[in-house]
């Protein structure tokens, strides 16, 4: 038969789904995945329960339920001082991960070049290629993760249509700054071209850091297509709901988008979430506390056993060097290794780069989970480092 489509026949298994089968066949606990292991408010679940039962169960509006989209313009003006017109200027989509394709799909054309901030989500690099259009790479370096500013002006261009980046970062932990906000909003701004802006952990933040959405800088609001996640917001990662924040100008293209994608999302999700969006402030403060006492927890503990752990500013998300383990092999053997002998799985940083020499001596590990976990897995990796001698850890595979 005819070959089928080329880009997607040559794009292998998701390293999450490679490594979250590794950890169901060893029995492992798997802190790779980033969702959490315990459900949201019982308030916003008990709000879609109910509205399974009241009789409003077809097709949605395209943009999504009023509620939704009222709940969503509110959401930005009570923590960012942005006004959206909720009939207007929200779309409501089955998840972020098809919102930013939505957003994608509404600016580019074949050729136009879109620039991207490595370490990326896996999804965005096939989507723009899908498109037709030419990424265009810049990478941040670790343990800082500091904005190259040469290298991402030199990446803008004539042909630059769009810049799709995520804040506060996966797999970083990274949040950007005002004053890296400011310099990609003047290259915006100087060429020209739209942002795409991955924001679905907004609310999740430590040590005092803030996000940022780059749409509240000056000359912004008409370029930003703002995306958020109430799986993220609210630890319901199944239901695939997020919404999109846009200028007029650009929402009637992200709504064409997402009415040829899935064009609607289930309506009782849409109505719980609602309800969330506008909970008190304690809950919101809370989420970020909460985590952070758990980024804490995990934190401490693999810094006791030897790995050399980065900051983490925001996110599910702790990096990890594993070099000071003594291992000699790369970041998808490690994992592997972790995974079949000490019970426990995390990620390995290159699934996050395209180009190539991604440093490959780093893992991810999510902490959005509940604290017996963390510690079980802690116990675990310290039971199998000292059966193979403490921190002289060798590769054996890779």
């Amino acid at each position: 038969m005819k070959p089928q489509n080329d880009l997607l026949s040559a794009t292998g298994t998701t390293i999450f789904t490679v490594m979250s089968a590794l950890a169901v066949q060893h029995g492992a606990i798997n802190l790779g995945q980033g969702f959490p292991d315990y459900d949201g408010p019982d308030d916003v679940i008990e709000a879609a329960a109910a509205a399974l039962k009241d009789g409003r169960n077809q097709y949605p509006p395209l943009t999504g339920v009023p509620e939704l989209r009222a709940a969503v313009s509110a959401h930005n003006r009570r923590f960012y001082g942005i006004e959206a017109d909720p009939n207007a200027e929200v779309i409501v989509t089955s998840g972020a991960t098809e919102a930013i394709t939505a957003c994608l799909m509404a600016v580019l054309n074949p050729g136009d070049e879109c620039v991207l901030i490595e370490p990326l989500y896996d999804t965005y690099l096939p989507v723009v290629r899908m498109l037709g259009a030419i990424p265009r790479l810049v990478r941040l370096s670790p343990p800082k993760w500091e904005l190259p500013r040469a290298e991402l002006a030199a990446a803008f261009g004539p042909k630059t249509k769009a810049i799709l980046f995520n804040t506060p970062m996966n797999p970083t932990g990274k949040v950007f700054t005002a004053a890296e906000l400011a310099f990609i909003a003047e290259l915006i701004a100087r060429h020209d071209c739209y942002a795409i802006c991955d924001e679905v952990y907004e609310h999740l933040t430590f040590d005092g850091w803030k996000h940022i959405p780059l749409m509240t800088l000056p000359g912004m609001r008409e370029r930003c297509m703002r995306i958020g996640s109430a799986g993220k917001t609210f630890s319901l990662t199944g239901w695939k709901v997020g919404y999109i924040t846009c200028d007029r100008t650009l929402a009637s293209n992200v709504a064409k988008a997402h009415q040829n994608l899935t064009f609607t999302t289930p309506p009782n999700l849409q109505r719980g979430v609602a309800v969330g969006l506008m909970k008190d402030d304690a809950y919101f403060d809370g989420l970020s506390t909460s985590l952070q006492a758990r980024r804490d927890r995990l934190a401490e503990g693999l810094a006791a056993l030897g790995f050399g752990v980065l900051p983490t500013q925001g996110s599910y998300f702790i990096t990890t060097d594993f070099r000071p383990l003594g291992f000699n092999g790369d970041d998808v053997a490690f994992c592997r290794l972790l995974t079949e002998e000490a019970k426990v799985t995390a990620i390995p940083v290159t699934a996050f780069y395209a180009s190539a020499d991604a440093p490959n001596h780093y893992a991810r590990f999510a902490f959005c989970k509940g604290e017996a976990v963390i510690d079980a897995a802690l116990e675990r990796m310290r039971i199998w480092m000292e059966g193979r001698g403490g921190r002289q850890l060798t590769a054996v595979a890779g």
